[in-house]
């Protein structure tokens, strides 16, 4: 009991650890400052609508016209009524952000720590492992919060299903099982958690080996199996509205089916194009970069970057005369600091120098029902990672394995090495220091070994690589004059030689430490001290080249970032700080949209021109945008953004804004925008009589752009069959206007002396919106290749649309149903273990 409590208490004081360093880190929030991210401030622009209507009615609505002409808002922000399990992950992120997140991610991997090894002082330093990966601080500071939302319940849940597998501990990790897997999905990041599912394929595949092979009893695997698929589907039922509704969306977007046929595309193939999914692919030897941070240079904007810029500026004045030879120069320019193989990168995904040496180790001392299933994993995640650069699987996996092309950006699947190298690094300590099974002969022989190919493979790459890695990329060579290339290269080599030399000591430190203690020089304890503090200081050091006080600001911007006014004390404030330079370099541009959207209250949208009609959610704070940015934008609106949008063409392109009731323009530059209404927008609905039918989607989007939409409706005539019975007629003293606007329902009267097709500049989604004439349901038809029309008989008219979402309602009473049996089956099974423990002790006492 003693020990036991004894245990208690250094676990509570390893939790204090986790928030004390988590504050530490992230000391601006003490202050009061908060967290300024690039995605978070898209995010705010986007769902402005989302969140004043719910502050305004207290109720949710899941669409939303504020980007790309309407769409849903599941991945907005959306709330769902019921979501038990989304109140519960709120509950745990309870400190400020992004403590949460740091705290989160430290005490999880404490957690699988526990079950791995049962020891508190390796489970420390393994939550330290992993919770310093430089790639979540980067993916914090870039506002990527669903993405290390759901990677703080990788461990956790991991530990759930070791706890059934390995420690045979069936109810509480049922129960740990299916709380992590509801929180896995509740965090809403599909891509990571089906990641994580890859590797935990490979463990299951494991214990079935290890069960044929009679290492483990077929009826444990078996049970065991059963109890963490059940967990498994209470888990995700506990997410069943934001799961069902997500997959009906999913199947309308680019990551759904193509719809168009052209060089790139299929009609009828699922998924993202190739290129798109391969864009951001890891380079082979920048893999490496999990050991060495700046191998390939780090990320595109590293500090040193400005610097060299500056150099390269004076160096290109001094030596360039001729405009042709600067041509050439500027089609080499990439960036300064980073010289790997994807398009840019905010940072590498840097695991740290000792935990990457103790990985290697870990694969030699670590338990064998540990170490094959992590290192296929590990493997087989490296070689997914390298994207474009492994086409044979990359090609395999895209094609054969089920949902792999939803995603893109290849590089992110390294999350599961992160996860899984500090495992086995802290598995493989562990044996090392208390697997009396590995004889010392064993341990130094290994010891000496992966040490030494280490500190062999860092001195030769110090000595040798210039030739090895280049310090250039292709594009650079060819068009770079030898002294402006020979310039970078050097630089370039200093950055990363600084970088290698601080892992070649880091890693002499820990081998050292590990040597010292089998010699008896040294004990267990304080090598642990060492091997943890090195660690920590690498990783933190690392880490704040990208998450650093700069990241910090004022709640007034953080809160308020698409400012109108400046003013000097504004100006002192942003001063030097590159996060928030934007920020009032469009104060103008804000400034027009506020007076339009001020001016003009009415529904229509707005085209800008100047901040990046399709990257920018300026706009949609202030009102409906042609533009937004989201990545999982509605097909069809998406192909026409490809097909009209990607070259500017004057005359289809304002053809294209008018049916979609651009009413406002903003043009010219960020310091002198021009608001300039657009006379010839097509207005909110418009009643058409002449129809033309096309064969194919190509032919309609194609259409679109050059029909007179004010009198022409373009329908697939897959369609035609809409229109049996129902001629249409003009009548040029027809009208229909727009009466009630809320983003979820519309309402409408029309007047005419003939039957006509009413168009409205809604976007087409066949799931959830139900369209009332007269108070009687009709059946709605698509339009011009992404609107919604519908038949309107001759007369006076009232027509409502609304969305309502069956899966909603469906999925909430199931979600409730798992929660309940989730809770039901936790009960009963702690007092069936209470039970028989009672009834142990009163057999021992009776004996």
């Amino acid at each position: 009991m003693l020990k036991k409590n004894k245990n208690l208490v250094f676990i509570l004081a390893s939790l204090v650890v986790f928030i004390i360093l988590a504050f530490v880190y992230a000391n601006p929030v003490l202050s009061g400052k908060q967290l300024f991210q690039h995605d978070i401030v898209q995010y705010r622009g986007g769902a402005k609508e989302l969140l004043d209507y719910r502050a305004d009615t207290g109720k949710e609505t899941y669409w939303s016209d504020s980007m790309f002409g309407g769409m849903p808002t599941y991945q907005m922000g959306s709330q769902f009524k019921g979501d038990v399990i989304k109140k519960i992950d709120s509950w745990l992120n309870f400190l400020p952000r992004p403590v949460n997140y740091l705290f989160l991610l430290f005490a999880g991997f404490f957690f699988l720590g526990m079950v791995a090894v049962r020891n508190w002082k390796y489970a420390l330093l393994g939550a330290t492992f992993f919770g310093l990966s430089t790639y979540f601080y980067i993916i914090i500071a870039a506002g990527h919060n669903g993405k290390v939302n759901t990677i703080e319940y990788f461990a956790p849940l991991l530990a759930g299903i070791l706890l059934v597998y390995i420690r045979r501990q069936y109810i509480w990790g049922f129960i740990v099982t299916t709380l992590f897997m509801g929180l896995q999905i509740a965090a809403n990041h599909p891509q990571m958690t089906y990641y994580l599912f890859l590797a935990l394929g490979f463990l299951f595949l494991s214990e079935l080996i290890r069960a044929i092979q009679k290492k483990t009893p077929m009826k444990h695997f078996l049970i065991s199996s059963g109890i963490i698929a059940a967990a498994g589907l209470i888990g995700v039922g506990m997410n069943s509205q934001r799961i069902m509704a997500n997959s009906e969306y999913i199947k309308e977007t680019v990551r759904g089916k193509q719809i168009l046929t052209n060089e790139s595309n299929t009609s009828g193939k699922s998924g993202m194009d190739k290129e798109s999914m391969l864009m951001w692919s890891y380079g082979q030897l920048e893999t490496l970069n999990l050991f060495i941070p700046r191998l390939m240079g780090g990320g595109t904007q590293e500090p040193e970057g400005k610097e060299m810029m500056n150099h390269v500026q004076e160096l290109v004045q001094e030596n360039v005369s001729t405009q042709a030879e600067m041509d050439r120069i500027s089609k080499g320019f990439s960036g300064m600091t980073y010289w790997g193989e994807q398009p840019g990168t905010s940072g590498p995904a840097y695991q740290g120098a000792i935990v990457c040496f103790l990985a290697v180790l870990g694969f030699f001392f670590a338990n064998r029902k540990y170490r094959y299933w992590i290192l296929g994993v590990s493997v087989l995640t490296i070689l997914l990672a390298w994207g474009s650069n492994f086409m044979p699987l990359s090609d395999f996996f895209i094609d054969y394995v089920p949902f792999y092309n939803k995603f893109r950006a290849p590089s992110s699947i390294l999350v599961v090495v992160e996860l899984l190298f500090p495992l086995i690094a802290m598995i493989g300590l562990y044996k090392f220091f208390t697997d009396e099974k590995l004889t010392q002969e064993y341990k130094q022989k290994i010891l000496l070994y992966v040490s030494g190919a280490t500190l062999g493979l860092l001195l030769i790459l110090l000595f040798f690589g210039k030739s090895l890695l280049g310090f250039h990329t292709a594009n650079e060579k060819m068009y770079f004059p030898p002294f402006l290339l020979d310039y970078l290269v050097e630089e370039r080599y200093k950055l990363f030689r600084t970088d290698a030399i601080k892992a070649f000591f880091y890693v002499a430190i820990a081998a050292a430490a590990l040597f010292m203690v089998l010699k008896n020089k040294l004990s267990q304890n304080v090598a642990l001290i060492i091997i943890g503090a090195v660690s920590l200081f690498d990783l933190w050091t690392v880490n704040k080249r990208y998450l650093n006080d700069e990241n910090y600001v004022d709640k007034i911007f953080a809160e308020n970032p698409f400012q109108t006014e400046t003013s000097e004390l504004l100006q002192e404030k942003v001063q030097g700080n590159p996060n928030l330079e934007p920020l009032l370099a469009h104060v103008n541009v804000n400034k027009t949209l506020e007076t339009i959207a001020e001016k003009d209250q009415t529904h229509y949208r707005i085209f800008n021109n100047i901040l990046g009609t399709f990257s920018e959610t300026n706009t949609s704070y202030f009102k409906s945008s042609i533009g937004g940015y989201h990545a999982v934008k509605l097909r069809r609106y998406d192909d026409v953004i490809n097909e009209y949008f990607q070259v500017m063409d004057s005359v289809k392109v304002p053809n294209v804004l008018n049916l979609l009731n651009a009413k406002y323009w903003v043009v010219g530059g960020p310091d002198q925008p021009q608001a300039l209404p657009n006379p010839k927008a097509n207005g909110n609905a418009w009643l058409v009589s002449d129809i033309k039918f096309v064969n194919t989607p190509n032919e309609e989007i194609k259409s679109i752009g050059i029909i007179d939409s004010k009198k022409t409706a373009v329908v697939a005539a897959s369609d035609r069959k809409y229109f049996d019975g129902k001629p249409v007629q003009a009548d040029p003293a027809a009208f229909i206007n727009l009466t009630k606007y809320q983003p979820n329902e519309l309402e409408f009267k029309s007047q005419s002396k003939t039957p006509q097709l009413a168009v409205f500049s809604e976007i087409y989604y066949p799931h959830g919106w139900k369209v009332f004439v007269d108070e009687k349901e009709v059946p709605y038809i698509k339009a011009d290749y992404l609107l919604r029309a519908v038949y309107l008989p001759a007369g006076a008219h009232n027509i409502r649309m609304i969305f309502e979402p069956e899966v909603i309602e469906k999925g909430k009473w199931i979600s409730l149903l798992c929660f309940g049996l989730f809770i039901l089956l936790s009960a009963g099974g702690i007092f069936w273990m209470k039970k028989n423990k009672d009834r142990k002790i009163t057999v021992e006492e009776k004996i």
